[in-house]
């Protein structure tokens, strides 16, 4: 019996190589393939796809620095809203959880806050500075 089940694993084993095997293989093929079947850019074409806004000419590049205050703001609102994510199990399920889910909850949400004061007191959410 146990050489049976040692048989299983073998076999879903070989299967997820195989898998990973052929998905590796169209990714490969795809990104060979695409480089000599995709179109060829000539030096005519690169004056045709150059931005073009509702007829006024192009100044200055598009890649300007931003602030990093907005890629902080970004990071900041993923991370607090995915908390709330967090909340969603318990809200669902809070009488099963009893004091313990709670003590819990009220855990995650302190380590939560202190790190929306500590955020708050280092300025990431202060505009002007």
């Amino acid at each position: 019996d146990s050489s049976t089940s040692r048989g299983l694993g073998d076999v879903y084993k070989r299967q997820i190589l195989i898998q990973a095997a052929v998905g590796l293989s169209f990714v490969l093929l795809s990104l060979i393939g695409t480089h000599f079947l995709g179109p060829k850019q000539s030096k005519a074409q690169n004056r045709k796809n150059e931005s073009f806004e509702c007829g006024i000419e192009v100044e200055g590049n598009a890649r300007t620095p931003f602030s990093v205050k907005y890629f902080l703001t970004a990071v900041l609102f993923v991370l607090f809203d995915i908390e709330i994510v967090f909340f969603y199990p318990y809200a669902v399920n809070f009488r099963e959880f009893g004091v313990a889910g709670f003590l819990a909850v009220l855990t995650f949400v302190a380590v939560f806050f202190l790190a929306f004061i500590y955020v708050w007191k280092r300025g990431a959410l202060d505009w002007d500075k």
